[in-house]
């Protein structure tokens, strides 16, 4: 029996993974600028956490987290998602507030496997926790519009809407209710079991058969409190100060149930159906759910799987390094071990350096070090090793010059550095 990967999973070899630490590094900086703080959390926590915040009736908590018992017979989930276990870091390390904070790792979810979605899926995202202003809900959707633009994507839109607060959403639910009674036959099981729990999330359904009466359905828009109205056109009244293009989606309120006021979408036209890349908004009643105190925050989160298929698709070539910068080749026993002594002491100089691990021929020396993508070949055998030179070839233009070894280190780091 072979051994091979887990479905939904996959493995991120080197030839891409450089095209990962440029989108990384990127965002990083991009963070950073805007005064966000990296913090890191475990890959599990315990269940509650989020069954709590979550909610029961959404089909991440019913349906597709990896939950099990630890040999002590308690119950851990590996993370679906990232902002819980970071109120959790942040209500038990007692981080002062405001804070600015954000992640990125892997997250997993039993779902069908597809183009851009995996059962284990990487997610770059921030919090804001302790800011009840809209201008950090701007914010946060104005690092997520400039780091998409960054990376290049110009076929984006994003939609905006409101999911209400505890105010305006019962009133919502029970009309949703309503509604549905007498379509609850021709829903599917999920659906029923959502119209129980909170009828919000049969507007997450993609069934067909649902869908046919989700798009008729009564819009929160018009059951928001003025309150949720006020905070929506503030948020609305900083993106245009930002010059930032956004479409109102009135059917828009978000797969988690912790959502509260402003819900946000980026799409991508390039990715079909499965189209979002980044998505968020405020909860500001988390913090209070899971014992903390009334604490209001914002947040996104962006697909970084997606992110990378939305930049294929718009055939966006990422700047990223490839190669390294000096192979070098040692024929010999002697000068192999000259020849070792050389890399250390060139990698030293923050080169890119590969060295030979075998006694091969030049030839596949040559052609090992083509393989690599090195820009310069040293070569370093016998002959050049009594003479105490070594030849240094360009790989793009073919040009060879003899370098004495006791200038060796200067003289080859100045070339590469040009």
């Amino acid at each position: 029996m072979k051994v091979r990967k887990v479905r939904g999973t996959r493995d991120i070899l080197p030839d891409k993974i450089r095209k990962w630490q440029y989108i990384e590094k990127i965002a990083r900086e991009i963070l950073e600028n805007f005064g966000f703080q990296e913090i890191r959390t475990p890959l599990f926590e315990k269940t509650p956490l989020f069954n709590r915040s979550i909610g029961e009736a959404t089909d991440i908590v019913a349906k597709e987290m990896y939950t099990f018992k630890d040999r002590k017979g308690r119950s851990l989930t590996l993370r679906p998602e990232g902002t819980a276990p970071i109120v959790r870091a942040y209500l038990e390390n007692r981080l002062p507030t405001p804070v600015k904070l954000y992640y990125l790792g892997s997250f997993y979810r039993y779902e069908r496997p597809q183009a851009g979605r995996y059962r284990e899926f990487y997610q770059i995202g921030a919090e804001t926790i302790g800011s009840d202003s809209p201008v950090s809900d701007a914010e946060i959707i104005s690092l997520t519009m400039t780091l998409l633009k960054k990376l290049g994507l110009k076929d984006l839109i994003l939609q905006l809407n409101s999911a209400g607060c505890r105010k305006c959403q019962p009133e919502y639910k029970k009309t949703l209710k309503n509604y549905f009674r007498e379509k609850l036959n021709s829903l599917c099981d999920d659906c029923k079991r959502r119209y129980r729990k909170n009828p919000l999330r049969i507007l997450d359904c993609k069934s067909k058969g649902c869908q046919r009466y989700i798009i008729k359905a009564p819009v929160i828009s018009e059951y928001l409190c003025g309150e949720c109205r006020g905070a929506l056109e503030e948020v609305k009244r900083y993106l245009n100060i930002l010059k930032i293009k956004y479409i109102i989606n009135p059917r828009l309120v978000r797969g988690l149930d912790y959502y509260t006021r402003t819900a946000f979408e980026i799409t991508s036209r390039e990715l079909g159906a499965q189209n979002a890349i980044a998505a968020g908004g405020r909860y500001d009643d988390l913090i209070e759910d899971l014992g903390g105190p009334s604490t209001p925050a914002v947040g996104v989160a962006l697909g970084t799987d997606r992110l990378i298929l939305a930049l294929e698709r718009e055939e966006v070539k990422l700047p990223v390094e490839e190669g390294i910068d000096i192979y070098l080749a040692s024929l010999g026993k002697r000068a192999s071990k000259k020849g070792f002594a050389l890399v250390q002491r060139l990698r030293e100089k923050n080169l890119k350096v590969e060295g030979s691990l075998s006694s091969k021929s030049l030839k596949s020396q040559m052609r090992l070090a083509n393989r690599l993508g090195a820009r310069y070949v040293l070569i370093l055998g016998e002959e050049e090793r009594a003479k105490k030179r070594a030849i240094l070839k360009n790989m793009a233009t073919g040009k060879q010059e003899e370098i004495p070894l006791s200038k060796i280190i200067e003289e080859v780091s100045r070339e590469v550095k040009k």
